[in-house]
């Protein structure tokens, strides 16, 4: 789990990265909670991901948004967060050119970010966002939605109500080719104290079965 430093548009950004061991392995970004709020790529929930998509065989990266940790810059409203998103991908690609696929996962506002990080980037297939703060930021965006993908909300989450999530499940559903597999953890708070594992294993269920399903899409695709 090396540290990794590389160049984001306001200068050097912090990371850690696993590179898997498998040719042609799939990438995965994971994306923090607010910055501002407490957020680092050394969150809870967050290193649960990360180490979920790694035993999936995944090259994983997860790092710090300017101004958190080692990353310089200054908290930018979502708009330089982004752009140090894409930064972050582009570094992971440079080092995984034959990658076999390209995932996101984001918790709370990295959720945000990492959604409209989707619909700038094609080559994403899917996504994991863990508290999408469907009630703070606008998600208007994901019209339509590129990709279909994993969702996870708390039913007691004080900051992000449940009922926006799943108006925004309900709106990103209705789209033709989209399914999102939306589940609701019982007894959560925002914070997830007591649902890492649960988290951990419904995405690992999801991977699974995602991967799965794009395998069989590509061999089909292939034999016509």
């Amino acid at each position: 789990m090396p540290d990794v430093i590389f160049n984001g548009p306001e200068g050097r950004l912090e990371g850690r990265y696993l590179h898997s061991k498998t040719p042609n392995a799939p990438i995965a970004l994971m994306l923090h909670p607010h910055p501002e709020q407490g957020g680092t790529m050394n969150n809870k929930v967050v290193y649960t991901l990360y180490q979920v998509f790694a035993r999936q065989g995944f090259s994983v990266l997860r790092f710090n948004f300017r101004g958190v940790g080692r990353s310089q810059g200054i908290f930018d409203r979502g708009e330089g967060e982004l752009s140090d998103a894409a930064s972050a991908l582009d570094w992971l690609q440079t080092f995984n050119e034959n990658a076999s696929a390209c995932w996101i996962a984001g918790y709370s506002f990295g959720a945000w970010i990492g959604m409209q990080l989707l619909m700038r980037r094609p080559e994403i297939s899917g996504f994991v966002s863990i508290a999408p703060p469907a009630n703070a930021f606008d998600f208007s965006f994901l019209a339509p939605c590129p990709s279909s993908g994993l969702i996870l909300q708390g039913d007691k989450d004080e900051v992000v109500p449940e009922a926006s999530v799943a108006k925004l499940v309900e709106k990103l559903s209705a789209q033709r080719g989209i399914e999102i597999d939306y589940r609701v953890i019982a007894g959560a708070t925002h914070m997830f104290r007591d649902e890492l594992t649960q988290i951990s294993e419904h995405t690992d269920q999801y991977l699974t079965k995602a991967r799965a399903e794009q395998a069989e899409q590509a061999a089909a695709s292939a034999a016509t």
